[in-house]
């Protein structure tokens, strides 16, 4: 996909001006009160007990374990690019099904993905039993790669950038309250059947916390020119297993299978 308006197959992955959206995440992310507060307005500051819990929605995350997540993103006119599976928090592992589809007519495009903090798998690719077979190398279900970050010009796959974000909805430790005290509260919405307060960056950036849990249940920024929704259910330990390195090739020691694919 490397036009935002005439979208490609996954193996060419739209790029996007990253806008330094994936390293503001942790920024962003560096809640709210299970106590209702009377006559708020949206863009009303939060209140101290709200930046606490703010602070600390990406530890939380983390001792949780992991969550299930949904990733939906409007790149181009009639084609969204959705990742849904589940993230490991505590060793940063995660697997989806990364799906493309359009209101064209065109057919859906699917991948199965699992990626780290470094690299990315991506299995079903079009054409690369082909491309195993032409360069005599061993069949794999799998192509792996590493995580591709911005280049010079401030762009980066979209696929690549999707996954980072969902990797750093966590964090060790909690962040400093005071970071957050330029949020407002947005209102109140439900989000997967929970009632969540949500709240506003200086950048546009929205966060949604469970009002009883104070989980982190949904996170929305704005990239390039369309909004990314990553939602969290489910909260809990996840076992995850990275696929076989006799079922990979590995993209970055076999280029010339990277340069046929797309990839």
């Amino acid at each position: 996909m490397r036009s935002r308006r005439r979208p490609g197959r996954l193996a060419a992955p739209l790029r996007v001006v990253v806008l330094g959206a994936v390293a503001a995440l942790v920024t962003v992310l560096a809640g709210c009160s299970a106590d209702p507060v009377a006559e708020r307005t949206p863009g009303d500051p939060i209140t101290s007990e709200e930046a606490q819990v703010l602070s600390r929605v990406l530890s939380t995350d983390r001792q949780q374990g992991g969550a299930d997540f949904e990733v939906s993103a409007p790149f181009a006119e009639g084609a969204v690019l959705t990742l849904t599976g589940e993230i490991d928090f505590s060793r940063g592992i995660g697997r989806a099904q990364a799906v493309t589809s359009y209101t064209n007519g065109q057919p859906e495009e699917t991948r199965t993905l699992f990626f780290t903090g470094t690299d990315l798998w991506q299995g079903g690719v079009p054409g690369l039993a082909e491309a195993l077979t032409a360069t005599g190398l061993p069949a794999a279900t799998y192509a792996r790669r590493p995580i591709a970050t911005a280049d010079a010009a401030g762009t980066a796959s979209l696929l690549d950038v999707l996954v980072q974000m969902v990797g750093r909805l966590s964090a060790r430790s909690a962040d400093d309250p005071r970071s957050f005290e330029k949020y407002t509260w947005a209102g109140s919405e439900s989000v997967n059947g929970q009632l969540a307060s949500v709240f506003r960056s200086g950048t546009g950036a929205e966060i949604a916390v469970a009002a009883d849990s104070r989980l982190l249940v949904q996170y929305v920024t704005r990239l390039q020119d369309f909004d990314v929704t990553i939602t969290l259910a489910d909260h809990g330990a996840r076992d995850i297993t990275l696929p076989a390195d006799a079922d990979t090739v590995n993209t970055a020691e076999h280029p010339e299978i990277a340069a046929a694919l797309g990839l």
